[in-house]
């Protein structure tokens, strides 16, 4: 293959890859996933996004999606996000293996470092977020249920 064709496979690859990251994040059949971005951001930053989902970032494989996950929640935490995109991430998160005491032991550490105004927002979204998908509060922030441990 000549590099403008190997180009233009790997760019076809690169998206691809994008909206199948994009479909899970969204709950969205890949069909859908372009014009549903698009809707939300516009198409040229819909387009730069699916490029950028597509590239190594969640492809690596030294990460596994659950240490994306947490790792999302916790740029958004710190950057004050705690709308329907930290939303979306805590819902992905669980389906990536992230447990419901996990989130707000997260927030517990976050609110050393980031401060407790910010983790306490994205507390109220991960309580809400949790309700909303029937989880059950967690006794401890360590995940214990034994008051003792």
């Amino acid at each position: 293959m000549k590099g403008t064709e190997a180009a233009a496979v790997e760019s076809a690859a690169v998206r691809s890859r994008g909206i199948g990251v994009y479909a899970a994040i969204l709950g969205a059949p890949e069909d859908n996933v372009p014009e549903q971005l698009a809707a939300r951001v516009g198409t040229m930053f819909a387009d730069a996004a699916i490029a950028a989902a597509g590239g190594g970032s969640w492809s690596n494989p030294a990460l596994t999606d659950r240490d994306r996950s947490i790792a999302i929640i916790t740029a958004l935490t710190a950057q004050g996000v705690t709308d329907e995109r930290l939303r979306t991430h805590l819902t992905l998160a669980r389906r990536h293996g992230v447990n419901d005491a996990a989130p707000s032991a997260l927030m517990v550490l976050l609110a050393s470092y980031l401060g407790f105004p910010s983790a306490s927002q994205a507390m109220e979204t991960v309580t809400t977020t949790r309700s909303s998908a029937g989880g059950k509060p967690p006794a401890h922030a360590s995940g214990s249920t034994s008051p003792t441990s």
